[in-house]
């Protein structure tokens, strides 16, 4: 099905046509109504308090043209084409247009929305492909607090971005590869059973194995990091296993896929525990650039964007300096012919661009490595691997513990993530278990399991997502939890509310009636609806989930007001019951879809 024009854009065509046909001077001077943009000759339409949109573009015009705003806003309105769209047009203040739509071209659109199973939204015209990096855990250690935000958000974008259409190749640039593998081999060669998996011990329910995985990395991690502190000829042993992995040694490489294994059944168990997808051709480490190495090298060093300075490869910059006022470089190559971040970072995005055709580049990364990735994208673009503007970091805030510093346990430690989301689902858990008792929800114990998970995880992820990402926000589960405010779980009590009515309505069913008059909360909500398509639009285009968020939760506050003033199932008439149903149900859908993108379920019951 074809897009659907949101009531929005077809009455900008309208003003747009009026203004032409009124003020053909303003179109000579090269003013271009038929522009959505912020130029002087644009109607600059907008939502208003005071009627249904505003167009205010007419006192720019009047300084342009030299007349009067509202002599001008007032010939416009008198040019309005008859549009059944239009109830009604008032000048107002100097100049302003305010534009009131029609009942029944509320309904129509609706209706044209409710009957495409994209709700109306359009797939995106800009070809390209992008290759957004995200959620980087480290192999043989556990995902703690700080790998949220990177995975929640990043999954959030790619779901917003393949919604629409566009071509998304997902990126989790693991860290598997460097000097404390040496470590953790050697003690592996020398010590073969430590990985071995004991019989019975993944017994326990979802997670288990998972938590079983990480309980013998950390044992293999305290053992071997004991030893190589305590023990020369083991440290010694350790580091030249480290050249053998660089080399490729059979022997070393079948251990390090052991680790990298154990990792990965543990990742898979925390990125279940989030809901989120991640798939093995998408985990791409730090050792699948390992061969390009040398070549990023010397395609550097040949082009002189990088020099050698003490021995290392170094890329400078005139405004990257350190306290001491001297160039601080971005290190390559280091003097011992070892490579660091910068190097598998710069081999990713050679081969992004070269080999996966990549025109975007996202990096959902902590904002504290700003400067990194900053110095990274400037010496791809100075090698020509990388085209201005192409890459761009989706930097982050940090979360934060309800005394305003960064998030820890009491002792000092960094919250393991698993932990995290186990106390929201069981604080989830314990909300749906009162509000079934309260409601009289008869739920058997796996329902309300399941119910719970749903809760727990859904409330994690919108506190992440409801903030700006460049935020810092604080980690509250009793607000996260909470049935009122800008929470998740307001939003999924909203749809399961509407789906209880639909229950209850019986034969009746949701029709749309353009003949019924709409009461000032059915139009609200009618209006807002009608912005999902251009809201997902502009988050797209910004990579903002937090406007989505927003957009959903202002739907589900229009919703509860339309509630407490409209009766659905008692409602006057059978075309004003079956018209407010029919706003429930597009309510619910739009809803269900919008959560769906920000990775959050929604129960059709609570």
């Amino acid at each position: 099905m074809a897009s659907v024009p949101s009531l929005a854009a077809t009455v900008h065509q309208r003003v747009a046509d009026a203004l032409s046909a009124a003020l053909p001077e303003a179109v000579a001077l090269g003013a271009d109504p038929s522009s959505r943009s912020s130029s002087w000759g644009d109607p600059m339409l907008r939502r208003s308090d005071r009627a249904d949109f505003q167009a205010n573009g007419m006192l720019a015009l009047a300084r342009k043209l030299g007349g009067n705003p509202r002599e001008l806003a007032g010939r416009v309105a008198e040019a309005m084409p008859e549009a059944d769209e239009i109830a009604g047009v008032e000048v107002s203040g100097p100049g302003f247009l305010n534009i009131t739509v029609s009942d029944a071209a509320i309904v129509r659109t609706l209706a044209a929305r409710a009957a495409d199973e994209r709700l109306g939204v359009p797939y995106a015209e800009r070809p390209g492909t992008t290759v957004i990096d995200y959620s980087q855990p480290n192999v043989a250690k556990e995902m703690h607090v700080g790998h949220l935000r990177s995975t929640v958000i990043g999954d959030a974008i790619v779901q917003i971005l393949e919604h629409r259409g566009e071509k998304v190749v997902r990126r989790h640039h693991i860290g598997d590869w460097g000097t404390q593998f040496g470590m953790l081999i050697q003690y592996l060669v020398e010590h073969p059973h430590e990985l071995d998996h004991a019989s019975g011990e993944e017994t326990g329910g979802p997670g288990a194995s998972g938590e079983a995985a990480m309980s013998r990395l950390n044992r293999l991690y305290k053992a071997s990091r004991a030893l190589f502190d305590s023990d020369e000829e083991f440290k010694a042993r350790a580091r030249d296993r480290v050249v053998l992995l660089q080399s490729g040694d059979r022997t070393t490489l079948e251990m390090w896929r052991r680790i990298v294994g154990e990792s990965m059944i543990y990742f898979h168990a925390v990125y279940d525990q989030l809901d989120v997808e991640i798939r093995d051709a998408d985990v791409v480490g730090e050792s699948a650039y390992n061969d390009d190495l040398q070549q990023v090298v010397k395609e550097l060093e040949d082009g002189g964007v990088a020099v050698r300075s003490e021995g290392a490869l170094c890329v400078f910059f005139d405004d990257v300096k350190g306290p001491d006022g001297k160039p601080v470089p971005l290190i390559v190559q280091k003097s011992n012919g070892g490579f660091g971040y910068a190097a598998t970072d710069l081999a990713a995005i050679r081969d992004r661009t070269g080999k996966l055709g990549a025109d975007t580049l996202l990096y959902v990364v902590d904002a504290r490595q700003a400067l990194h990735f900053k110095m990274v994208f400037e010496t791809a673009r100075r090698a020509g691997w990388l085209p201005e503007g192409a890459a761009r970091q989706l930097a982050f805030g940090t979360v934060l513990g309800k005394d305003g510093k960064p998030f820890k346990t009491r002792e000092g430690e960094t919250v393991r993530l698993v932990d995290l989301l186990g106390e929201a689902v069981g604080r989830a858990t314990a909300v749906v278990r009162e509000k079934a008792e309260q409601g009289g929800l008869e739920l058997t114990e796996e329902e309300i399991a399941e119910r719970g998970a749903q809760v727990g995880i859904g409330a994690v992820k919108y506190a992440d997502l409801s903030t700006s990402m460049s935020r810092d926000y604080v980690f509250d589960l009793d607000r996260m939890v909470s049935l009122n405010g800008d929470t998740s779980v307001y939003l999924q009590y909203a749809y399961a509310r509407i789906q209880s009515i639909l229950r209850k309505a019986g034969d009746a069913r949701p029709a749309a009636h353009p003949e019924a008059e709409l009461a000032p909360a059915e139009r609200a909500l009618g209006l807002h609806l009608d912005e999902f398509a251009e809201t997902l639009a502009g988050v797209a285009e910004t990579y903002e989930p937090h406007r989505l968020a927003a957009y959903l939760y202002q739907l589900a506050s229009l919703y509860t007001t339309f509630y407490d003033r409209c009766p659905v199932i008692r409602a006057e008439s059978e075309a004003v019951r079956e018209n407010r149903l029919f706003l429930c149900d597009l309510t619910a859908r739009t809803l269900r879809q919008g959560m769906a993108l920000l990775g959050i379920r929604t129960p059709e019951r609570l």
